[in-house]
């Protein structure tokens, strides 16, 4: 099957290094290099022992001891537009994902789905004859699109010949629903996300080369791992029970010694400060040591695990005589996480099942040593990466174990894959025209050279930067808060690279020359107008956009299980739009709150909507249109019988004004209908009105 218990969040590439031109190794008749990519989610800079952490990373170590590691390579502060980017090689905002898949806010670069003006790695590379695989979280579809099954953005249908995963952003590690190809089902019993990435990953490896031996492979592994919930296996917990009772503090120190002694930062370079939001570690209760320690060993297990299963891929490449012409990248999809979740039925910190906890900003610290900030944000503590990238027949070997001093960005992964497998980067597919690459090959890196990477430009929630040679330019703006140009700060990274020494004072015409540059470079990719309000306020107003057409399907529509009545699409055209609601009524027996099809959504006190349909039936029937408050008690608003007719019939109104702010839900109610009766319901209508649009209404 495709798939194997457990959990873990990583990206890395395979393939082959880069020493002659491509068209020179393939005149040679030298085999083009396998690639493998494999990224982590939420993982910090520092976690893996390479970087300095006291995770025991054995397998990634190798992979660093045996190849190359970057001191500064650059993520996009946030998993989607992260993935959007490294899959694409554009900015986020132009492959339409500039902020998250839960929304789509209304402008091509906020639709939070891929769009078309993106070509994907396994695109272009299956174009060059490579066989390409993913495992892992895709997390490039709109989550309504993913409810209502609209598998037009999903792996298969973006390049990839065999997929297995989670579409969405996130799951619980040991009872997801994944996705086999364009399927999806609970996961088993004894199931682990981590452990069936991993086991996926190397069953479709094995499949290649026993199917397609003399094809190149592309293999994309996007773990979960360490992202939020906290869920380890016990064997892999147990090893860390007693090490972070050491705490943060201490751990801080010791990591950035070993950075230093590792090369990653100067002997002169200074920690930044504790979070001033972080209480110091002595100063914890025991019973607050025991719980935060518990949940550091726990996101260590996480990454142990997955570090288990990269050691298992290599193991089978090894086997296959294919690793040392298989160039390997590991990567980050954004710095460590800060969040505070706490939603699960126990809120112990254990690591089971039935818990949805995180590390917190506490551990998420530790995690960013030495850096200041985290995820969401583009201070280096958001936006700085770990990148490994282990290549035998492509990197020097007198490079192997050393640290590139040159920074890079993820829009490098397709440039470079593109450099060393010989393929054609496209201007246009599918009648569509393709957006430029914006990265430039890592190649030169592997030997020793120079690739002039440039400038790079972030925006994330109105978190912005830019990077210009040693100058960075950088500000941080608060959730719910309008972007301030007063917040710009200015940093040389050669000199400073923990940002700890402001110099916009000192350098004022270079601040407003690189602000400019920020500001064309924003105007151009879209990014305007720049949106700070907060998660839940996103996606909750984005469900005030009805899916009336029926274009996602059923997505965002809610059907409870077991009703009296089947509720599926209909494609036929029966109605005004390529698609409707089909509703059979199989029992006309059933309660009320069984005959239901719901679409739950944020409403304001005085907002009147004006709310309709269109639909016909099998025979002369009806059903209840109400717009009711969500919850105990919650009377309907508007409640009217409809006649369905054997020909289609548009029905229209107004409804009262909500008493009171909160969740409210138009639902469609078949009781006591006919047995064997059939609905079709279209143009389904959810919009607020003003008043004088009542009075216009009315009259």
């Amino acid at each position: 099957m495709d798939f194997s218990g457990r959990v873990l969040f990583f990206v890395i590439l395979v393939g082959q290094v880069w020493c002659l031109p491509v068209q020179s190794q393939q005149a040679s008749g030298s085999k083009r290099p396998h690639i493998v990519l494999v990224m982590a989610d939420d993982l910090g800079y520092s976690d893996i022992g390479c970087y300095g952490g006291e995770v025991q990373t054995p397998n990634l170590d190798r992979l660093a001891a045996d190849g190359i590691r970057y001191k500064q390579f650059y993520n996009a502060a946030r998993c989607c537009p992260t993935r959007a980017s490294l899959i694409s090689g554009l900015y986020p905002h132009q492959a339409g994902m500039g902020w998250m898949a839960a929304a789509d806010l209304g402008t091509p670069a906020y639709q939070g789905n891929l769009n078309d003006k993106a070509v994907t790695i396994a695109e272009v590379l299956r174009m060059a004859g490579y066989r390409t695989y993913m495992t892992g979280k895709w997390h490039l579809t709109n989550e309504r699109k993913i409810d209502g099954m609209v598998t037009d953005n999903w792996p298969l249908q973006r390049g990839f010949d065999r997929y297995f995963g989670i579409v969405p952003g996130g799951a619980n590690y040991f009872t997801p629903v994944v996705y086999s190809g364009n399927q999806r089902y609970k996961a088993p019993e004894d199931f682990y996300l981590t452990d069936a990435i991993s086991d996926t990953s190397v069953q479709y490896i094995g499949d290649h080369f026993t199917k397609h031996p003399d094809k190149p492979l592309f293999m994309y592994v996007a773990y979960t791992a360490p992202h939020w919930p906290l869920h380890a296996l016990q064997q892999d917990i147990d090893k860390y029970k007693h090490v972070y009772q050491a705490g943060w503090d201490k751990l801080r120190v010791q990591r950035f010694e070993k950075q230093q002694q590792i090369g990653l930062f100067p002997a002169t370079a200074t920690l930044s400060a504790r979070d001033a939001t972080v209480p110091a570690w002595d100063g914890l209760s025991a019973d607050q040591k025991e719980d935060m320690a518990m949940r550091m060993a726990i996101y260590a297990a996480q990454i142990d695990n997955m570090d288990q299963g990269i050691g298992r891929i290599i193991e089978t490449l090894e086997s296959e005589g294919q690793l040392d012409n298989t160039l390997f990248i590991f990567l980050s999809d954004n710095g460590a996480c800060a969040e505070f979740i706490s939603s699960g039925k126990r809120k112990a910190a254990d690591g089971k099942e039935d818990t949805f906890e995180s590390y917190r900003i506490n551990w998420a610290n530790l995690s960013s040593t030495p850096f200041k900030e985290y995820k969401h944000y583009t201070y280096e503590g958001g936006i700085a990466t770990p990148l490994i990238v282990h290549w035998p027949k492509g990197v020097d070997m007198e490079l192997r174990n050393t640290l590139v001093s040159r920074y890079g960005h993820l829009t490098d992964i397709m440039a470079t894959c593109v450099d060393v497998s010989g393929a054609t980067y496209p201007s246009e597919m599918n009648g569509k025209t393709i957006q430029p690459m914006e990265g430039k090959s890592l190649a030169p890196h592997f030997a020793g050279l120079d690739n002039h990477r440039g400038k790079i430009f972030w925006e994330h929630e109105a978190n912005i930067a830019m990077r210009d040679g040693k100058w960075k330019l950088v500000a941080k703006t608060p959730e719910g808060e309008s972007f301030d140009p007063l917040d710009l700060r200015l940093y040389n990274l050669e000199d400073d690279p923990i940002e700890l020494t402001d110099l916009a004072v000192s350098e004022p015409e270079r601040v407003k020359r690189m602000y400019a540059e920020w500001q064309a470079w924003a105007t151009q990719i879209g990014a305007f107008p720049l949106d700070t309000r907060n998660y839940g306020l996103r996606a909750q107003t984005y469900r005030r956009f009805i899916n009336g057409g029926f274009d996602d399907n059923l997505g965002g529509w809610k059907t409870p299980a077991g009703a009296g009545a089947t509720v599926s699409i209909d494609t036929t055209g029966k109605l005004t739009g390529s698609k409707s609601a089909y509703v059979a009524i199989t029992n006309a027996g059933t309660e009320s709150a069984d005959m239901i099809l719901s679409w739950p959504f944020p409403g304001k006190k005085g907002e009147r909507f004006e709310v309709g349909m269109t639909a016909v039936a099998t025979k002369q029937s009806g059903c209840y249109l109400r717009l009711e408050q969500v919850g105990p008690g919650g009377a309907p608003l508007m409640d009217e019988e409809i006649v369905v007719e054997t020909n289609p019939k548009q029905t229209q109104f107004v409804s009262g004004p909500l008493p009171a702010d909160g969740q409210y839900r138009l639902a469609f109610y078949f009781e006591g209908r006919s047995e064997d009766t059939e609905f079709w319901i279209d143009d389904v209508l959810l919009k607020p009105v003003q008043n004088e649009q009542v009075t216009m209404i009315k009259k």
